[in-house]
């Protein structure tokens, strides 16, 4: 490979990779195409470099093992580098793309993950995948037994109470074969129930073991899952220059399209992590439904804002506020206080 290159693009792929690389003055030196096998060998017989991998599959294990070697290796989303195609679409082309995207000091990177982080992470994934698994079963169950004129309540324990009800019901007029079919149905549902049951555990001994999870979970609305998807998510809270950072990076903060001095702002942005961005949103509408009169002052502004401009609303809100309370926890080692003033609790001894 030529020495020339100060930047390395570097497009993978399950068995063909392709690299191309610039000098210093952005001129294209290398294009070189390689095994799987042969991509560590190749990197490992050529001087220290910047070297861009677009994040996706494998990337994260891609350069752990790169930057074990010296190189420096930053993962830049898709989206950054769609705009520096030239061309059709081929492998050397992207490649070149994420060459160009890595030589611009302004494209946003993607934290490389450890092993740790994929550890927990495959916690999280595994467990959401069993818990769409789930809500499809019973989707399943409730529209068989809509053709027999059962219709359950709205919510999981409501529905598992009353299947279970309708089908020890004597009188419930469904044949054998539907019976067995129910009940076949029910088995592989409790399955999965204890399924998820086991990932719990193992995500609630993965918070015990990081005191900074413990932390964490002192903000209201936060508890294991957040925690623990939190400290999978990141792994140098400094990567983000400050608590919005981080909360953009989540896509939990308003959409801009503005121009000519006027400023124009939407929904957020949905951008980033859904998985995380979702848990925070749900943790934030149960810590609104729990906040009654705690003096906590983040839930009184998002109780007051839920007043004004209603739950939903509220709830993404004080989500954003959450993840930017989340990163300085992280970043500056800060334990969170609930702060509070005597204005917003009742007088001593009042019954108002």
């Amino acid at each position: 490979m030529d020495a020339t290159a100060k930047v390395i693009g570097l497009d993978i792929a399950k068995n063909v990779f392709v690299a191309v690389g610039l000098d210093s003055h952005g001129t294209t030196v290398l294009k070189h195409k390689m095994t799987r096998e042969d991509v560590l060998l190749t990197f490992a017989n050529i001087p220290v470099t910047m070297i861009g991998i677009e994040a996706c599959a494998g990337s994260h294990y891609w350069a752990r093992k790169l930057n074990a070697m010296g190189h420096e290796v930053k993962l830049i989303a898709a989206q950054h580098t769609r705009a520096y195609v030239t061309g059709n679409k081929n492998d050397t082309n992207d490649a070149a793309a994420i060459a160009e995207a890595r030589s611009r000091a302004s494209t946003k990177t993607v934290p490389v993950n450890t092993e740790a982080q994929q550890d927990v992470q495959m916690l999280h994934r595994t467990r959401q995948a069993l818990m769409h698994e789930r809500t499809a079963m019973i989707c399943r169950i409730r529209a068989f037994a809509g053709e027999y004129g059962q219709v359950f309540a709205v919510g999981v324990a409501k529905f598992q109470k009353g299947f279970v009800a309708w089908l020890a019901d004597e009188k419930n007029g469904l044949s054998g074969s539907a019976i067995a079919t129910f009940t076949e149905l029910k088995a592989q549902l409790d399955d999965k129930d204890v399924r998820i049951a086991v990932y719990d555990a193992r995500l609630t001994q993965a918070a015990k073991e990081d005191p900074r999870a413990a932390d964490m979970m002192e903000v209201p609305g936060v508890g294991k899952l957040i925690a623990t998807a939190v400290l999978a998510a990141v792994a140098d809270p400094h990567h983000f220059s400050n608590g919005r950072d981080f909360s953009a990076n989540l896509g939990l903060v308003p959409r801009e399209h503005s121009s000519g001095g006027k400023q124009r702002l939407f929904g957020i942005t949905k951008r980033g992590d859904t998985y995380l961005r979702t848990l925070l949103i749900h943790g934030a509408r149960s810590a609104l439904r729990s906040a009654g009169e705690k003096p906590d002052k983040m839930l009184r502004w998002a109780v007051k804002l839920s007043e004004r401009s209603g739950v939903k609303v509220a709830a993404v809100a004080l989500a954003n506020k959450m993840a930017r309370v989340l990163w300085a926890i992280l970043a500056h080692g800060r334990v969170y206080v609930p702060v509070w003033s005597k204005s917003m609790t009742k007088p001593a001894g009042s019954h108002a």
